[in-house]
């Protein structure tokens, strides 16, 4: 996303605010080490080295690489707070920020827990990660079954994350392809895996000619920039109706396939394949990514309803890098303005959209015709 935000946005501004979804967590506590975090996170430079792995991925191109060589994170950007409740703030330019949010989840994640359990029961971790193995290799009929690991934003910390993609990829090296993490791709020999994610969909509200034909310029930006690769579009920033009336023929041809991420899954895998066979679109050439909450008995379930019918792969997160049997917080940062205007996601899940401006979310909803 920063590649098409340096080529096709390089002026946009934006802001972002982190939400806490868990009840009755305060993370105000913590504030202070939060901060200092965040400070050395923008001390940080990419190495040559690093470079180097990233100039061999063949859709970033020459001069995003160039630009990675000098860039570095400002850390006047982001803004701590306590007053009355805890809040976190990102504004600045979409290209000098568009890095901070998994980090700044990932830093507030390892905080909490190293302060609130100062002796975590690894051996209850390592327990349940033998299980979830031996559970996935006792599956009869899933041949082909292929899953990413998607934990970064929620570990419980880098060290454990490690120790998870390391087990996953001892143990399960047929059907772990891959990783978002790109240090960890880099460390562990793993692909670099991930899509386009809800921010770049919002602030294309805000950067298109139109709201209604905002989800459309979204899809033909990225088309423009990668020019077949990444071809995996997200489709639940305005429900999944509201992406399928978009959707059409062009799109279908154009892209590998879509990621689902809020809403029953079933129910959207059942939907996008329908609308494939309307158009007359073999779905097995198709890829559905599944990333919303997943287990490897959920993924299991959903790869026996749509294998052979098409390629799904699974992103699978939380599940695997935080779970040691404490209950794993729900924390996000979304973006709430780009160039001065309200954005939203408008999900199938309820509670998972985020506006800070009513009005403007229901004219958004009345555009894209979301009951909701």
């Amino acid at each position: 996303m920063m590649q098409v935000v340096l080529h096709q946005f390089p002026g946009a501004m934006v802001e972002y605010r982190f939400k806490c979804r868990t009840e009755g967590v305060d993370l105000s506590p913590f504030a202070n080490e939060i901060r200092e975090e965040i400070d050395h996170l923008c001390s940080l430079r990419l190495s040559r080295d690093e470079l180097e792995y990233l100039s061999e991925i063949s859709f970033l191109k020459i001069d995003f690489i160039e630009f990675l060589r000098i860039f570095q994170l400002n850390p006047e950007f982001v803004s701590v707070t306590t007053d009355g409740e805890f809040a976190i703030t990102i504004k600045g330019p979409w290209l000098h920020t568009i890095l901070f949010e998994v980090p700044i989840l990932a830093i507030v994640s390892e905080v909490f827990y190293r302060n609130t359990q100062l002796d975590p029961d690894y051996k209850e971790g390592k327990k349940r990660l033998r299980d979830k193995v031996a559970f996935l290799k006792q599956q009869a009929g899933v041949d082909g079954f292929r899953f990413t690991e998607f934990g970064t934003r929620r570990r419980f910390s880098a060290q454990w994350q490690e120790h998870i993609i390391l087990g996953l990829r001892d143990e399960l090296r047929e059907n772990l392809v891959g990783t978002s993490n790109v240090f960890y791709a880099k460390k562990f020999g793993l692909k670099p895996t991930g899509t386009m994610a809800h921010e770049y969909l919002q602030a294309c509200q805000s950067l298109g000619p139109r709201l209604a034909y905002s989800q459309k310029f979204a899809l033909e930006k990225w088309a423009d920039e990668y020019r077949g690769e990444l071809g995996i579009a997200l489709s639940d920033v305005y429900g999944m109706d509201a992406f399928i009336r978009d959707f059409d023929l062009y799109f279908c041809k154009l892209f590998d396939g879509a990621r689902h991420d809020s809403g029953d899954p079933f129910e959207w895998g059942e939907k996008l394949l329908a609308h494939y066979q309307k158009l007359g679109i073999d779905s097995k050439t198709k890829t559905f990514v599944f990333s919303d909450g997943l287990s490897f008995d959920l993924a299991v379930q959903l790869f026996n309803q749509f294998h052979p019918r098409v390629n799904a792969l699974f992103g699978i997160g939380t599940y695997l890098t935080n779970d040691l049997g404490y209950p794993a917080l729900q924390n996000v940062i979304k973006m709430v303005y780009c160039n001065g205007q309200p954005v939203a996601k408008v999900s199938d899940s309820p509670g998972k959209t985020m506006c800070p401006d009513a009005s403007y979310l229901a004219y958004l909803k009345q555009v894209f015709n979301i009951k909701s």
